[in-house]
């Protein structure tokens, strides 16, 4: 039996016999190592510890501190689970997919005789937990496809025969423990014991493949960690985002809702919550006035001829919605760009008037899946803070680091850190190799110079240019894309743009597409659940109530309040015959700013009485002094 040579990442090399594996490699250096190992690369490729070596490789062992472990781990706790609720329920159930994602794994699951429900998920741990304790080994193993189809159709999983004949390759591998076989690619954990701690989280509906054509399926969503205390934490976290939910807070504050009479992802803004949204788009018209930028508009519906010349109707044309009029197709918008180069083309322009700066606060429709519609984060109808900047390519570096600047501050202005990232481009796209790499060099080379760091994120650029995607991390640490910067030599090609050089000739410019806070419904659902509902005073809808304590403050109450709305302080009042307390309470529950208490001192003294949400007295002030106050604090933010 020959020997192999095996090189560790230190470039140590080991020689092992034919047919060892990453196990054995591990063992051999020490059993700690090997109790610690759940998977291995070879020559580069994440590996079963227990696949054999075929011939010389380089190897790398992945232990639960590994980069890649987590997803393994959870990966295999969806198998894990899968099999236990395949044993419970029976063949009444089928199973379809059941991937790792960012917070744990789901599975998915079809069955018509039964609905599952949070009550079930410890009924389902205990399974689960018994299958850990019995320690069963997990088993890779490849078959034929037509076999693989075989043996699925038998068992009564025509989801699996689907994904299999879908696939259409020669063989699949399977992986198996105990009496439960599933479809899938792998690695796993080399044995069901190596799971140590999981939960059960909720349940929910999802189309089979993301479609509404297709059926409906149960989702099973959980998480899982090697270790019991991050699990602990983890759930703590999660119960704290469940309190600050935007769906449950926006209904709480009557802030917005959806109606299926109006239609799945169409969101309609209740008179808080158009007024929050009115305040934030008020600051963004200054913002970018202060910034050079010139406020334009552009229409709703544009032929389809021009998103054929755009490249929207080829690359695109599958998130957008399309009508006739007078047997003329029409492109309802899903981006904002054609107007501006329109707007751009109505006159020569020169290279002193560059460059010019577009911005749109402008409503867009894109047709997004029924199951990836959530709360605002994930709407049809939606408004950006649109911008596209057409210059000189001398110019491009500039821009670029203006734009991140004003990122910059304006994040700071709402309490956000955030990360950025690199995409490049994606298969399905247009425009030239060269300008491609123009584009993506400008944007590299602008955070080069910042010194902010990046990560790359290759493949996932716009259709017609690479984009620098700025990621809010929030209160509770997760991550939401908000804010792009995308680089396009293409467009502007397209569209015939030019401008006169210095030299008297027609040159190209180069276009910036922006956004700042990106979709401004999907901007405010990240905003209520940084904040947990508790906005800062200069964007609350409502800043301050006014509260009288017994009915004989309610002439001076109602002067106050209308003293104060003149003002511009945005003011109710509650003269109702309730107890001091209850309606401090409710106005807690409302998160308003301030609860301005008036009682017969504050009456026979012309005062108010300011309380604020967090149960902190301030001292009693006139009207005049309080409306300062609230000038004061809010003009930080202008």
């Amino acid at each position: 039996m020959g020997l192999l040579r095996i090189e560790l990442p230190d470039g140590t090399v080991k020689e092992m016999i034919s047919g060892a594996t990453p196990l054995d490699v591990a063992r051999s250096i020490g059993e700690r190592l090997a109790n610690d190992s759940i998977a291995a690369r070879i020559d580069g490729h994440l590996v079963d510890l227990t696949t054999p070596f075929a011939k010389d490789a380089k190897v790398e062992l992945v232990t639960l501190k590994s980069p890649e472990a987590l997803e393994i781990y959870r990966h295999t706790t969806a198998h894990l689970m899968a099999q236990a609720v395949k044993e419970i329920y029976g063949d009444d159930v089928q199973v379809t997919i059941g991937p790792a994602i960012e917070n744990g794994f789901y599975y998915d699951f079809f069955c018509e005789t039964h609905t599952f429900s949070p009550e079930e998920f410890e009924t389902i741990e205990k399974h689960m937990a018994q299958i850990v304790a019995a320690n069963l080994p997990i088993v890779r193993e490849e078959i034929s496809s037509a076999d693989a189809i075989k043996l699925f159709r038998e068992m009564g999983e025509t989801y699996k025969v689907e994904l299999i004949e879908d696939l259409d390759v020669s063989s699949v591998t399977l992986y198996r423990q105990g009496s439960f076989v599933d479809l899938c690619r792998g690695p796993h954990l080399p044995s069901t014991g190596y799971i140590k701690a999981f939960k059960l989280t909720s349940v929910a509906g999802a189309y089979w493949r993301g479609s509404e054509k297709n059926a409906m399926l149960q989702r099973i969503y959980a998480t899982a960690f090697p270790d019991k205390k991050e699990l602990k934490h983890y759930l703590a976290k999660l119960e704290e985002a469940r309190k600050r939910d935007h769906r449950k807070l926006g209904k709480e504050l009557d802030l917005f809702s959806f109606n299926e009479e109006a239609g799945a992802g169409l969101v309609i803004w209740h008179p808080k919550g158009a007024l929050l949204r009115t305040l934030i788009e008020d600051f963004e018209r200054r913002e970018h006035l202060k910034r050079g930028y010139d406020i334009v508009m552009g229409p709703q519906i544009l032929k389809t001829e021009l998103w054929k010349t755009s490249g929207h109707y080829e690359n695109y044309r599958e998130n957008m919605y399309f009508t006739q009029i007078d047997e003329q197709s029409y492109g309802i918008k899903p981006m904002n760009c054609l107007a501006h180069m329109l707007i751009y083309k109505t006159k020569i322009r020169s290279y002193r008037d560059l460059p010019i700066r577009y911005f749109e606060l402008g409503t867009v429709h894109r047709h997004e899946k029924s199951g990836v519609l959530h709360g605002l984060l994930r709407v049809r109808g939606f408004t950006q803070d649109d911008a596209h900047i057409l210059c000189m390519p001398e110019q491009l570096d500039a821009e670029i680091k203006d734009v991140l600047a004003f990122v910059r501050d304006v994040m700071a202005i709402f309490g956000f850190e955030y990360e950025l990232e690199i995409s490049t481009r994606p298969e399905k796209s247009i425009g030239s190799d060269i300008d491609w790499e123009r584009a993506t060099n400008a944007l590299i080379s602008a955070l080069d110079d910042t010194g902010l760091p990046y990560e790359v994120n290759a493949g996932d650029g716009a259709f017609y240019g690479p984009k620098i995607d700025i990621k809010l991390k929030d209160a509770l640490d997760r991550k939401w894309q908000c804010a792009t910067i995308q680089c396009d030599f293409t467009l502007p090609e397209r569209f015939d743009l030019t401008y006169v050089g210095a030299d008297g000739e027609k040159h190209r410019p180069v276009m910036l597409h922006r956004v700042i806070l990106g979709a401004i419904e999907r901007f405010i659902g990240v905003l209520i659940e940084h904040h947990a509902g508790n906005f800062p005073l200069w964007i609350s809808p409502v800043q301050a109530v006014v509260v009288n304590v017994t009915d004989n403050q309610r002439d001076y109450a109602e002067q106050v309040y209308k003293q104060l709305r003149a003002a511009g302080v945005r003011v109710q009042i509650d003269l109702r015959n309730e107890k001091l307390g209850f309606k401090i309470r409710e106005a807690q529950m409302g998160k308003i700013p301030y609860m301005l208490v008036i009682g017969d001192r504050e009456m026979h003294e012309g005062l108010v009485a300011p309380r604020h949400r967090s149960g902190e007295n301030l001292d009693s002030m006139t009207p005049e002094a309080f409306v300062t106050f609230v000038e004061k604090e809010s003009s930080l933010y202008h």
